[in-house]
């Protein structure tokens, strides 16, 4: 994996690495696939980016991704990142990409809102500089606004969609659940713990903390994500409260683990603390990672604002026969 700056990577020259990889599909060494990929990250949430064109059928398709996302995310045998992201074109042409999200352990999902400022990344280095730009994922089209450029640094704001709060649609299995679901008494093995869980497109749980050092919120993540009120597990935030327009959040992805921030896990937990009361509908994210931009306008859809990054890229041996 190289890791070097692009140097023809920008608006003038209209170059970058990425556009070598649009233009290579996957090369097949009898049971080896090579995948060029590039690898961005986004407030320290961190994505492997390929386009390769390989499998010969959907269903197989579907097999082949969940596999590679599993090892090429791996930090020790892979790559290592938290998640894949796999750039298709788009079904309808008035929109730039389509992307399917694939978290470490191989499992899809829906949407990730760092994982959309990456690909805006991506896209840019790919040559297309419109903006916004358009780009399908399972959990709709979603415009991804570029606030700020550079050869290897972006800023963008992502319009994020109508929060979901309605349970059977989040979904939380929870016996007779609001709607919203504010301050709900879940079991856990240590205690019953009030959590407000909505949907980004993904499902979030927010548990509302006063002190991270006194929570071994790392425990509690890993059992809330598999919990039976969530039929396709959860994604959990720690929040803490720090004024009406700031918080500080710990994150504990589905099908990842601990990660440094979460998009669609900010917009989350700010919906939350707007739902009770707690802050105002423009709020600072503070991550282990730097601070997001999360707004919830009045009877309007979430934005997500933050930086993407280009790290680096290079060509993966995938071993397709392994299980």
């Amino acid at each position: 994996m190289t890791s070097v700056m692009p140097q023809r990577c920008g608006r003038k020259e209209g170059f970058s690495p990425c556009l070598h990889h649009r233009r290579s599909p996957a090369l097949m060494m009898d049971k080896i696939l090579l995948i060029s990929f590039t690898k961005l990250h986004g407030a320290g949430n961190d994505f492997i980016i390929s386009e390769f064109k390989a499998a010969p059928s959907a269903r197989a398709s579907a097999s082949l991704l969940q596999r590679l996302a599993k090892a090429i995310c791996d930090r020790h045998c892979g790559v290592g990142a938290d998640g894949f992201l796999y750039v298709q074109p788009p079904r309808a042409r008035v929109n730039d990409a389509c992307v399917r999200f694939f978290n470490a352990d191989g499992s899809e999902a829906e949407i990730s809102g760092n994982g959309l400022r990456c690909v805006g990344g991506y896209l840019r280095c790919a040559g297309n500089y419109r903006n916004p730009l358009r780009v399908e994922t399972l959990a709709g089209t979603k415009p991804i606004e570029e606030l700020e450029g550079g050869r290897t640094r972006w800023k963008f704001r992502v319009a994020m969609g109508l929060p979901v709060l309605q349970p059977g649609k989040i979904p939380f299995a929870g016996k007779n659940a609001p709607t919203p679901v504010v301050g709900y008494s879940i079991p856990t093995r240590r205690r019953r713990i009030r959590v407000t869980v909505t949907s980004m497109g993904n499902p979030h749980c927010s548990v509302f903390v006063n002190d991270f050092n006194r929570l071994d919120w790392l425990a509690l993540g890993r059992e809330i994500e598999v919990h039976p009120f969530f039929p396709k597990r959860t994604n959990v935030e720690f929040v803490k409260i720090v004024s009406r327009r700031e918080v500080e959040v710990r994150y504990w992805e589905r099908g990842v683990g601990i990660t440094a921030s979460s998009g669609t896990g900010s917009c989350g937990a700010v919906v939350a603390s707007v739902l009770n009361g707690f802050c105002d509908r423009s709020v600072r994210v503070r991550t282990l990672a730097g601070g997001l931009r999360v707004e919830w306008p009045e009877n309007s859809e979430v934005f997500l604002t933050g930086p993407a990054h280009w790290i680096a890229e290079g060509t993966y041996a995938f071993e397709r026969a392994k299980q």
